[in-house]
């Protein structure tokens, strides 16, 4: 891939074990599109498709890939499959549901081997909007005009929670 295409080319890899986590983790997409940061959405098993999982990971630093976020619930095995076959940083979402409501991915996400780093965030839309998140935190460290919107989200978050607090206190004198 010449520098052109690798310029173009997706800069974070969401990983799905399942079609269904889509809706679970669509928050990470929603931030990356917020940020207008090149993504490309992927459905990949660990345990039912590991080849292409493997291939993919090989292959992911050379066509452009940053960073790779990785969503699976139940064993959660993706992640740490990924981190295995590659030096991109990786970012684990373990995805709410099952028996235990997405503690047995947390665990499983959290619990990777010495040598074998992934980040992982909290379960829930919370999770894949924090994965996302950490992603571009990355990415800025080396683009400024992201850096830029990055202070700017976190200024706008800031705000809200100012004029939260000041419309209680509002609420709370008239009462």
């Amino acid at each position: 891939m010449n520098e052109s295409e690798q310029a173009q080319a997706p800069k974070v890899a969401i990983l799905m074990g399942s079609k269904s986590d889509y809706t679970k983790i669509e928050t990470a997409v929603s931030i990356l599109k917020e940020f207008n940061v090149s993504h490309a959405v992927r459905v990949m098993s660990a345990h039912r498709s590991p080849d292409v999982v493997v291939d993919f990971t090989n292959d992911a630093a050379s066509r452009g890939y940053k960073v790779i976020l990785a969503a699976a619930g139940g064993a959660a095995h993706l992640a740490g499959v990924v981190a295995a076959h590659t030096q991109l940083p990786v970012v684990g979402i373990p995805v709410h549901g099952g028996a235990f409501f997405g503690a047995d991915a947390l665990l499983a996400t959290v619990q990777m081997p010495g040598g074998v780093p992934v980040a992982t965030v909290g379960v829930g839309s919370a999770g894949g909007k924090n994965a996302a998140l950490f992603a571009i935190r990355i990415l800025a460290l080396s683009d400024s005009e992201l850096a830029q919107k990055l202070d700017a989200y976190k200024e706008h978050e800031r705000a809200k929670v100012v004029a939260a607090d000041e419309q209680l206190q509002n609420e709370l004198q008239g009462t």
